[in-house]
């Protein structure tokens, strides 16, 4: 990946006292019908990033998308409000909230200011020029430190970086540039993949492209069942997309065609219903029945997957090989968790259900590199140029 400017750098270079930053963060976080904030992560991973600014003497806008608002109709529900009041908690300062900010903010070196969900700005989706440009006008230097927006081209997170006098990322930003590269880019050997969720369709170009670069392919859930199927083995009544066998088995082709391999599943646990409460059944993959459910992949098989997991260099995760939720198949996932956890590889993690299976079995601290973002993961796997590092590359570049 070509080179981008990073905030961190401006900082030690002293080149940020006295201006006017603007960072786009991602504190886009759930809350309950009362409004309360029920989950923090992101508001706190996006603190290093302002107290930089703030320490290197900047005076520190900082905006974020929540939820998805009307354009130009505020409604209380989408107000950042709940945000300000966590973000000043965790700086230990008070950081106001600002309304309609488009046209000027007054915010001063060494104080921090929240600007109202920038989803409300008419134009933000479509990446208005007008919009962009007068946002661009705010500040000296716009950093870039949501990389959950990275795969969408909207005016605070594009458009601005087009404009704004310096464009960089922020340590969120940059710090996933360096994951994905080191697990890509300059990968140490054997690199296996783990891509596991309901259909093979929504993952099919990830498939491919991770087809040519890995060593091992482990796929999981309702995909590993449309790859059984492609191998010729019954599937009962499980989820799969038969329509796509041949796509599959295409991807198995292109994997031993380089020597590298798709391990398919020897033994599976089945149920006759999809259920918490339904009784598990461990057989072998040729003995599905007719009305059995593949819900999890057996002991064998995950004993098989951990064994070359802990023998891997760099290890590239994204979703559970089961139904994890239920206790009763979620033996598979945690395995290649704990496999994952334990092995001296490099790992990169991401995608929801990912994170979840992650915090179920406390490992957080044992993955090399968590990702924050859904999206903008996926299209990094599937070979994609993110909008965001393209734009700050052009900006460093040019």
């Amino acid at each position: 990946m070509n080179p981008i400017l990073r905030f961190s750098d401006l900082c030690a270079q002293g080149r940020v006292q006295g201006q006017r930053v603007f960072i786009r963060a991602d504190l886009n976080v759930p809350q309950d019908d009362a409004g309360h904030i029920t989950e923090d992560t992101r508001i706190r991973a996006s603190v290093p990033c302002i107290r930089l600014a703030l320490d290197a003497g900047a005076a520190v806008m900082v905006t974020s998308h929540l939820g998805r608002p009307t354009e130009g109709e505020f409604k209380p529900e989408d107000s950042l409000a709940p945000v300000a009041a966590r973000l000043s908690e965790l700086l230990g300062r008070e950081v106001p909230l600002v309304r309609d900010w488009v046209d000027g903010v007054d915010v001063r070196p060494g104080q921090a200011v929240l600007l109202e969900n920038c989803r409300l700005n008419k134009g933000e989706k479509k990446n208005d020029p007008a919009l962009a440009q007068k946002m661009a006008r705010l500040c000296d230097i716009f950093v870039h430190d949501a990389f959950g927006t990275a795969h969408r081209a909207e005016a605070s997170t594009y458009g601005i970086a087009q404009y704004a006098k310096a464009a960089c990322a922020g340590p969120l930003l940059a710090a996933e540039i360096d994951a994905i590269t080191r697990a890509l880019a300059q990968p140490k050997r054997p690199l296996v993949a783990i891509v596991a969720g309901s259909k093979v369709s929504t993952k099919l170009t990830i498939l491919r492209s991770l087809a040519e670069k890995v060593d091992q392919l482990i796929v999981g859930g309702g995909i590993a069942n449309t790859f059984m199927l492609a191998a010729g083995l019954p599937i009962g009544k499980s989820l799969a997309e038969a329509d796509l066998v041949g796509e599959a088995r295409a991807v198995i082709e292109a994997m031993k065609a380089r020597g590298a391999e798709v391990p398919i599943p020897g033994d599976v646990v089945t149920a006759k219903a999809f259920a918490a409460d339904a009784p598990a059944t461990v057989k072998a993959a040729a003995d599905v029945a007719a009305d059995d459910l593949i819900l999890d992949i057996g002991p064998q098989t995950a004993a098989q997957l951990a064994g070359k997991l802990k023998a891997a260099g760099t290890i590239v995760w994204n979703g559970p090989v089961g139904v994890f939720e239920f206790d009763a198949f979620a033996h598979g996932t945690e395995t290649i968790a704990r496999a994952i956890a334990a092995s001296p590889a490099f790992s990169i993690a991401g995608g929801g259900d990912t994170l979840a299976a992650i915090a179920k079995y406390g490992i957080e601290k044992d993955i090399s590199y968590i990702s924050t973002g859904g999206g903008a993961f996926l299209e990094v796997l599937e070979g994609k140029q993110l909008p965001a590092f393209e734009i700050l590359q052009k900006r460093a570049n040019g």
